[in-house]
């Protein structure tokens, strides 16, 4: 069985939790409060943070490498698409979220430090700006690679779904965007995966 140590709030554990309600197999989440690790976790990942995925002697850190090794092992229903060159572009579209969204995101979650009120903001503009830029993208079909839910929608769900929780209000011009994350948040995959914490995120 697999088992995933997640934490109440993380976005990147909140990503992997949604990839295995979606496969609809069982599995074990050990919830972590981010303010009071076990032990343990150093053990499992040296960078003493979630999420960590434990299969047997397998143990697996980072989200997308962890998401990638469900879908690979689960294969039904396939997150990651099968044709190389869609693969490729799934990929490419991750890291650019990774470069100019969740940097920003990771920032907003740091409670380890006291980080200035000037880059909180900083933070949350540069996420703003980057949704807006990017909203095109979600407006043309149900998903953003087509019919199928993938990891992209995924990924950029979470972040969705905590804007009011980071205060970020975006332009209203981009209503597309916010539709297609209530056809996300509506589905039983997510709704599953949230936390009573994460519930408690958007009023």
């Amino acid at each position: 069985m697999l088992t995933l140590y997640s934490g109440l709030t993380c976005p990147f554990s909140h990503r992997c939790r949604i990839v295995l309600y979606e496969k609809d197999m069982d599995f074990e989440v050990i919830d972590i409060d981010d303010l009071n690790k076990p032990e343990d976790l150093a053990v499992l990942n040296p960078y003493n943070a979630v999420p960590v995925l434990v299969e047997r002697d397998l143990i697996l850190y980072e989200a997308s490498i962890i998401s990638e090794y469900i879908d690979e092992r689960f294969p039904h229903p396939q997150l990651m698409p099968v044709d190389p060159i869609t693969r490729a572009r799934v990929r490419l579209l991750l890291f650019r979220f990774e470069q100019e969204l969740f940097q920003y995101v990771k920032t907003l979650e740091d409670n380890t430090i006291n980080i200035a009120s000037r880059k909180r903001s900083h933070a949350r503009e540069a996420i703003r700006q980057s949704l807006t830029m990017i909203s095109p993208m979600f407006s043309a079909q149900q998903y953003v690679f087509g019919e199928d839910l993938s990891m992209v929608d995924i990924a950029i769900a979470t972040l969705l779904w905590r804007l009011e929780h980071y205060q970020i209000k975006l332009n209203k011009n981009i209503s597309t965007m916010l539709r297609y994350a209530e056809r996300i948040f509506q589905q039983k995959a997510f709704v599953d995966s949230l936390t009573p914490a994460e519930r408690a995120m958007r009023s």
